[in-house]
């Protein structure tokens, strides 16, 4: 594209702050939490990943668009960003598996994107302020008038946005992980049993449920909002809690369901959203991160004993002086000590604050679903 082609965009941020760059994607106007992702691959998977909705994502990568997009990549059905920053962008992507360009996706689904400013000192700037709430325009070119428009927002505080991205109506998930992407081969050796796995869906990935059948699990996902009386009517093996977005906190819905299905004694995994409500239901608080971790390479472990290189996307985090007796912490991000992990002393229960499927990602988690496999099968022994 022509510089002589492109569009003036503004990006303004609450504190008025101010960035001015090229439109690319759809013109208009969009608010929304201003955040970083530290990923060098993986663009589509996040910008279609359900826990990024209410947000706009700056890429830290300075290149942004070289492969282009392809249907088979996308984590929902569509792009669940509010916006999108980035330094250089790639009209005409080359990769023989791309189909549409990202300017052009991102136009498609109507979602703005500003390029052409400096995303290291707006990384740095988010590191030193912590994420705020921001705006991006094509139309609105004046810095107060905009301003304003991001100063009415609501903050990602108190926000449930979980009941913005759950299924509205229950349904069977049938695909694996594609043989040309399977990195663990030996997957479906591990299980000789079908177990039924219930998913709690606060805004669950495609991968995710593509390594449960992968695994040998039969997989139902249901809304975040059903009673726990529906879920036991299918009699599940075991019960997995997706990621999503928003404040944990206020997902009351999710929060009792949980409440009732811990009272059942039945296995269950939590990840990302799904372990900070776990985490709540079982009497932990949470509070939110100064700027999250977001990226392909976040180091969890237990103090010095073994280390994961992970996957993670999420603003809030678990407060481990308010853990009950009942939990003990399983992992945690090396990077600041805050809670990556839990497991409860009594009950075949887990969660993890990262995305195991790892998409994007490294694969050093993915033993995760085989140890919610091995739980599922010792309940079933005992209870037989």
């Amino acid at each position: 594209m022509s510089l002589f082609d492109v569009i003036p965009a503004l990006l303004v941020l609450a504190d008025g702050t101010t960035y001015h760059g090229w439109s690319f994607g759809a013109a208009g106007t969009t608010i929304g939490e201003v955040l970083f992702n530290t990923s060098i691959t993986g663009y589509q998977e996040v910008l279609t990943d359900p826990s990024y909705r209410g947000q706009i994502v700056i890429f830290t990568y300075p290149e942004l668009g070289n492969t282009g997009i392809n249907l088979e990549d996308e984590e929902a059905k569509g792009p669940q960003i509010h916006g999108l920053i980035a330094r250089s962008i790639c009209y005409k992507p080359s990769n023989w598996r791309s189909t549409q360009s990202l300017p052009d996706y991102l136009k498609q689904y109507c979602i703005p994107g500003i390029f052409g400013i400096d995303t290291r000192a707006l990384t740095r700037k988010i590191r030193m302020c912590g994420t705020m709430n921001g705006g991006i325009s094509t139309e609105i070119l004046d810095k107060t008038e905009l301003l304003e428009k991001v100063k009415v927002a609501p903050n990602m505080e108190g926000l449930n946005l979980v009941k913005t991205v759950t299924t509205p109506s229950v349904y069977e998930w049938f695909e694996p992980t594609h043989p040309a992407w399977e990195f663990n081969p030996k997957a479906k050796d591990i299980i000789k049993d079908l177990f039924i796995v219930i998913v709690l869906d606060f805004g669950v990935k495609r991968n995710i449920l593509r390594r449960l059948i992968s695994y040998g699990c039969r997989v139902i996902v249901v809304p975040a909002d059903i009673t726990v009386e529906e879920i036991l009517q299918y009699n599940p093996d075991g019960i997995f809690l997706s990621n999503g977005p928003g404040d944990p906190a206020v997902v009351e819905e999710g929060m009792k369901t949980v409440k009732a299905l811990i009272a059942s004694e039945k296995p269950i995994f939590g990840i990302c959203m799904g372990h900070q409500i776990l985490g709540r239901a079982l009497g932990a608080e949470t509070f939110k991160l100064k700027f999250g971790h977001r990226g392909i390479n976040q180091p969890v472990g237990l103090h010095h004993k073994h280390v994961e290189i992970t996957s993670q996307n999420h603003s809030f985090a678990i407060q481990p002086n308010s853990l009950p007796s009942t939990l003990e912490i399983s992992h945690f991000n090396l990077n600041d000590q805050t809670v990556a992990g839990l497991r409860h002393k009594n009950l075949p229960i887990f969660s993890v604050q990262y995305h195991p499927e790892a998409s994007p990602g490294t694969h050093d988690a993915d033993y995760l679903f085989e140890q919610f496999v091995e739980l599922m099968r010792s309940h079933q022994q005992l209870n037989k």
